[in-house]
């Protein structure tokens, strides 16, 4: 049973305090034993700067010596702004003074969750080996339990026996690199400059700005607030097969254009939202389908069309791909081309219609939609884009589309379940009201990073799953440590301020 308690996320809501550090010692610059031209030497001067590390000495940093355990925990808990903990009982057999220098620090580490106490020493003199500080970083940062899905991921270390997820993940999230093509030495100690680098890369992708955002205007009444979006893409058409393809338009001429000037009016690109199903695809016309399409975004003077045909099965695969390079050529250098794809998936139905290599070269964007998980009976467990999928997506995108081609969608209405049965979406002004009903229950789910909460609804309990500041938060910091940084709104006209306040 998920607990009632939110839980904090610490390291994301601490990451603002990493330039607050004073300094403890002189840039590197000023260590007699750390060369100009080390390949460390601009991570160690870094660190030092920012109080993560203290040098040996005033003129030392201790290059080539060896990192033990409790000086890393230290390390962590400078870099995270943990407060030091000295509880009445230590945790450790083997820390038992309150006066050891580490002692409050390896308290907190074990308080935030960076150590367990699997046995009871913590063995504070020995070095630290490449695979403990793999496992205490990903644990750190809130991924542990990720890590214990992705131990069953292939990965490319063939001397790595124990704590495969965790090493996995400090890979893909580019922290750790292995000491060859197939080899992770997960024995070999860590040295006082290897972890200053790669704390340092920790530190720069935590540190990344606030990602650019475009979003979906779906059609209805009014139009809300564009300002901050780099495109929008106005819905209302959807294109089908009968005979031949053709457009059908929920919204007539006039107001599709009123849309469209009232995103041109905001200074974001305005591009026709095309929806489909995957019988548009089965007909092989992919010429005459494109030829449609951008005559209509011709037409109508739009920037550009974002393509959204959802759950293309094998079948489709070469269709959706024919129809994507046809769109390409016949919008041609001045128009954008945007692409919508089911994200790969680690747990649930994947759809295999889309080859992403072959999308992101013919598109200026592919977006991934990340399914959602849809518990069934009984209490209904279903997050928004969780982040354990979230993960395993990027990670398998990882070196098959560009980073800088590759947007995550990021859903901004709630789902309402009522008796454990799926009932309608949640907009951004209803889950307000809901949020400040005192007899709504609040929760957070840590381990899909994702919020909802419960009332009582004609008698029958309704849950409502959405996202939250720190699930927003979570979902752009881990597309950030992939270098990816766009994200699509799923809906611009239902976008609360805890979305914009998660997005930076």
């Amino acid at each position: 049973m998920m607990k009632r308690v939110r839980r904090a996320v610490s390291c994301v809501l601490l990451i603002g305090m990493l330039v607050s550090a004073v300094p403890v010692h002189a840039a590197a610059a000023g260590f007699t034993d750390v060369p100009a031209d080390s390949w460390a030497a601009a991570s160690i001067q870094r660190a030092v700067e920012l109080g993560f590390f203290q040098g040996e000495s005033d003129t030392t940093f201790g290059m080539g010596h060896r990192m033990t355990r409790a000086a890393f925990a230290v390390v962590l808990c400078r870099f995270f702004g943990w407060e030091e903990i000295h509880p009445a009982q230590s945790t450790y057999t083997d820390v038992q003074d309150p006066q050891a220098w580490y002692y409050g620090a390896v308290e907190a580490a074990y308080a935030h969750g960076a150590l367990t106490r699997q046995t009871e020493t913590f063995r504070p003199a020995d070095p630290i080996t490449r695979e403990e500080l793999a496992v205490m970083l990903v644990r750190a940062l809130g991924y542990g339990t990720i890590a214990g899905l992705a131990q069953s991921l292939p990965m490319p270390f063939t001397d790595v026996r124990t704590n495969t997820g965790y090493i996995a993940m400090a890979y893909e999230l580019g922290l750790i690199s292995g000491t060859g093509a197939t080899t992770f030495s997960p024995s070999a100690i860590a040295t006082r400059e290897q972890v200053a680098v790669i704390l340092m890369r920790l530190y720069d992708k935590l540190q990344q700005g606030a990602p650019s955002r475009f979003g979906i205007l779906p059609s209805g009444e009014g139009v809300p607030s564009l300002t901050g979006l780099s495109a929008v893409a106005v819905s209302g058409t959807r294109v089908l097969y009968s005979g031949r393809p053709i457009l059908n338009a929920s919204l007539d001429a006039q107001a599709l254009q009123a849309r469209k000037q009232a995103v041109e009016a905001a200074g974001a690109q305005a591009l026709l939202h095309v929806s489909g199903s995957v019988s548009v695809l089965r007909n092989g016309e992919a010429q005459e389908t494109a030829a449609l399409l951008a005559d209509t975004v011709s037409q109508g003077g739009w920037d550009g069309l974002l393509l959204d045909i959802p759950q293309a099965g094998q079948q489709e695969r070469g269709a959706m791909t024919a129809l994507v390079r046809a769109l390409s050529d016949a919008l041609g250098d001045d128009r954008t081309l945007y692409v919508v794809a089911e994200a790969p998936v680690w747990d649930g139905t994947a759809y295999e219609g889309y080859d992403y290599a072959a999308l992101s070269a013919a598109a200026d964007c592919l977006v991934v939609r990340v399914a959602p998980y849809e518990g069934d009976g009984g209490f209904p467990t279903a997050p928004l884009e969780p982040l354990e999928e979230v993960y395993y997506a990027l990670a398998e995108l990882r070196g098959t589309v560009p980073a800088e081609k590759l947007a995550l969608m990021l859903t901004t209405t709630g789902t309402r379940w009522v008796d454990g049965k799926r009932s309608g979406q949640v907009d951004a002004s209803e889950l307000e009201v809901l949020l400040a009903d005192e007899d709504t229950q609040r929760y957070y789910a840590g381990r899909y990073a994702c919020a909802y909460l419960s009332y009582t609804q004609r008698e029958q309990e309704a849950v409502v799953w959405y996202l939250d500041q720190a699930a927003v938060t979570e979902r752009v910091r881990m597309a950030g440590f992939f270098g990816v940084d766009q994200v699509c709104l799923s809906d611009v006209g239902s976008v609360s301020e805890q979305v914009l306040a998660g997005l930076g």
